[in-house]
């Protein structure tokens, strides 16, 4: 079994600690609403690797040939999502920034919800097929002809949601720091304006490996 949990959390760790869109997007959504929602927008970038875990664990190699002809399609939903999500954003804090009576809020008017934000991150997240792919490349216990260890298909599928899940809360952390350290206006302008620039980058990077 220690096999199996060392091996979950360090693919946990690989596929959660490179920071890409949807890390960047989680710190600033922190940074302009509060700890809890971002908590649940972490929980849900979890619960999706935890779910493509599993799914390699079961299915092994198979998940990966399954998914690959959808790749291409896949992949232009996750950079559509984010570009929309990176666009809402940055209206959000110009329209914010103009209006003088949201001068001295700290936080986004209408925030989201964290069942909301849960959702959107799960979502978000489970578009990227190159997680599944990922994690087929490092499945363990799914064995060719010999009966699957259950046990630590389990092992490796909590391990892995237990690395994603405390990496992602890290960073909604920080996003809770960045935003009491920039309540003025013009700072939150600019986090919110740069957030969506390298969110947007991120996507168009995306795109171009399509």
């Amino acid at each position: 079994m220690t096999g199996h949990l060392v091996a979950g959390l360090v693919a946990g760790y690989g596929i959660a600690v490179p920071v890409g869109a949807v890390a960047t997007y989680l710190v600033a959504l922190t940074a302009r609403t509060s700890l809890r929602v971002g908590a649940s927008a972490a929980l849900g970038v979890a619960t999706a690797d935890g779910l493509y875990a599993l799914v390699a664990t079961v299915a092994g190699a198979a998940a990966a040939r399954v998914v690959a002809p959808a790749v291409g399609p896949l992949r232009l939903l996750s950079a559509a999502g984010l570009v929309f999500l990176a666009a809402r954003a940055a209206r959000a804090a110009a329209v914010r920034y103009r209006d003088p009576g949201e001068a001295a809020a700290p936080r986004a008017a209408h925030p989201p919800t964290p069942a909301r934000a849960y959702a959107t991150f799960l979502g978000i997240t489970l578009l990227n097929p190159m997680t599944v792919v990922y994690f087929a490349a490092l499945v363990v216990g799914t064995g060719t002809g010999a009966e699957p260890d259950r046990l630590g298909q389990a092992v490796f599928t909590g391990a892995a949601f237990a690395a994603s899940a405390s990496w992602q809360l890290l960073l909604a952390g920080g996003g809770a720091l960045l935003g009491r350290a920039l309540t003025g206006r013009r700072g939150r302008l600019v986090t919110a304006l740069t957030s969506s620039a390298v969110i947007t980058a991120l996507a168009a990077h995306l795109l171009a490996g399509a």
